[in-house]
């Protein structure tokens, strides 16, 4: 199989995991919504979430992964024993600063909780319930550190599958957390939405111990790694050091986000987090399967010295990152509303809510093609030895989105925050590109070509006739069964159309070759 092949099918068999892992991901901010709505505690759960998810996007879909990947592929292929080595050493040095940071995440609460969301100290029980939701799941981080260094290991293996899948166990028992615990915290005098923040402790050490019985059956099972810093580990940890602040450029736009957000109206908090959560959907199935797909083949491509070859898989990874998220995109900008009412809109969460949700949705969603770029561009970066370079990118990009957040949220309100983050994106990508392509010595029809304004044109086109069709029917206006077809109605024209029209405009080459390869495979 090729090697473009073989990162396509990697990618599938990641976004079909993430795909479910992502759904579950919706019911539980369902779930969410429904049982607290857009309220002062759901906002105290989403900043005291903040602190630590902070960390595990860096290491689940970031950082780690990008430094980890290439360093473990090459010492496999010199000698498993090593490369085994690597694995548990580098799993006691994680244990020991995950716990370290837990504790000093313990210790400041309150001083952390003033950064975070400097008036929230004007309401002294939502401030209380934010402390104690931090402890509780500061602890978390160790056990998702350790989820993604497995799930680095299995990648690397070219197993993609069930460590995709893992967050699906992280979303069930945060599920059955709520379902569960909040009538017995009541009934015990203790605040209900306690119960997210031991669904999240109990969550990551879930994501973690069901990728454990794979690595044992791959080989690679504890043992004495004899230096903790041996020359792999400190390879990983320089690696790792200046690439934290180069992949954190979105936790924290984020974060920016939360403390302006959380000085305008009770609920803005919600609002964005809501929304970021339904973008982070196409993000997490496509672009961060495409890029962890890319990142091992690439790493392995360029570590052979096939360096033509590396070329192609990433100019192939941004096409096919390109032509998935387009649609994506159209459907996310045309639809919030509509997306934000048929998942949110129950229980505690409100039409205000809503509407709000949906505004600030659509600004994610425009900065949706660049994200996904984004998270190919950087861990090719690392592949290749330069990953200083999205530091010093991400650097920009927080400095450009700090600065417009904080001049324009008191005149325009809290959906500017939705903008910079996009804005901030963009040109963070953009830079990236440029410098990729001036170090790989790419021609400029790798990045810009006849193929990107094709599926551009198309998506523009599917966007129009949703539009058009959403003219003749009374969305809001109908019962919830009707307002779901509906959506479902909207989203398949959406589809139709786009991948109807790539196949007018030449795309049916690749779509059949895919497809074929997929048929035969499922007939041996």
């Amino acid at each position: 199989m090729s090697h473009k092949l073989q990162v396509f099918f990697s990618s599938l068999k990641m976004a079909i995991a993430t795909f479910c892992s992502r759904i579950l991901g919706l019911v539980r901010e369902q779930f969410i919504a429904y049982l607290f709505g857009a309220s002062g505690f759901t906002d105290a759960f989403l900043v005291a979430y903040r602190i630590p998810n902070l960390l595990r996007d860096l290491f689940a879909e970031g950082a780690f992964s990008a430094a980890f990947v290439p360093t473990f592929v090459d010492a496999n292929l010199k000698n498993k024993e090593e490369a085994r080595k690597l694995l548990w050493s580098l799993f006691c040095l994680l244990m020991f600063v995950s716990l370290t940071i837990a504790g000093f995440i313990c210790f400041f609460t309150p001083e952390l909780i003033h950064l975070f969301a400097p008036t929230f100290h004007e309401d002294p029980a939502k401030f209380e319930v934010t402390v104690w939701l931090t402890r509780i799941m500061s602890p978390f981080l160790c056990f998702i550190s350790i989820a993604a260094l497995f799930m680095g290991v299995l990648n690397s293996l070219k197993i993609f599958f069930l460590p995709s899948f893992a967050p699906a166990f992280f979303n069930i028992v945060m599920i059955l957390s709520m379902s569960l615990l909040p009538g017995y915290f009541i009934s015990k005098g203790i605040e209900p939405i306690l119960s997210l923040g031991v669904g999240v402790l109990l969550g990551g050490l879930a994501q973690a111990l069901v990728q454990f019985p794979l690595i044992m059956r791959q080989g690679y099972g504890p043992t004495i790694p004899g230096k903790i810093f041996s020359k792999q580990t400190k390879k990983v940890l320089v690696l790792l050091g200046p690439g934290l602040l180069g992949f954190a450029a979105s936790q924290i736009n984020l974060i920016v986000n939360t403390i302006l957000a959380s000085s305008t109206v009770v609920g803005a908090v919600s609002w964005l987090s809501f929304a970021f959560r339904l973008f982070q959907l196409p993000v997490g199935i496509l672009s961060v399967s495409i890029g962890n797909s890319n990142l091992v083949h690439f790493s392995k491509a360029w570590k052979n010295g096939e360096t033509q070859e590396a070329k192609n898989l990433l100019g192939s990874s941004y096409f096919l990152s390109f032509f998935l998220v387009i649609p994506a995109t159209v459907a996310l900008v045309t639809c919030a509303d509509e997306m934000i009412n048929v998942i949110f809109e129950h229980g505690q969460f409100e039409h205000t809510s809503t509407l709000m949700t949906a505004k600030a949705l659509r600004w994610y969603a425009i900065g949706l093609p660049m994200y996904s770029i984004y998270k190919i561009f950087v861990p090719t970066f690392y592949a290749i030895d330069r990953q200083k370079i999205p530091v010093l990118c991400s650097i920009f990009g927080i400095v450009v989105n700090i600065i417009f957040c904080v001049l324009l949220t008191p005149v325009y309100g809290f959906e500017v925050l939705a903008v910079g983050t996009s804005l901030s994106m963009f040109l963070n990508t953009y830079l990236q590109g440029h410098i990729l392509k001036k170090d790989l010595v790419l021609p400029l029809k790798t990045f810009l070509n006849l193929r990107l304004v094709k599926i551009l044109l198309c998506g523009f086109l599917s966007g129009a006739l949703v539009w058009w069709i959403k003219g003749y029917f009374q969305f809001f206006e109908v019962h919830f069964l009707q307002r779901v077809v509906l959506l479902s109605f909207y989203l398949f024209s959406i589809a139709v159309c786009y991948f109807t029209l790539c196949v007018v405009f030449g795309e049916r080459a690749v779509a059949k070759k895919a497809f074929s390869r997929f048929k035969g495979r499922n007939k041996r």
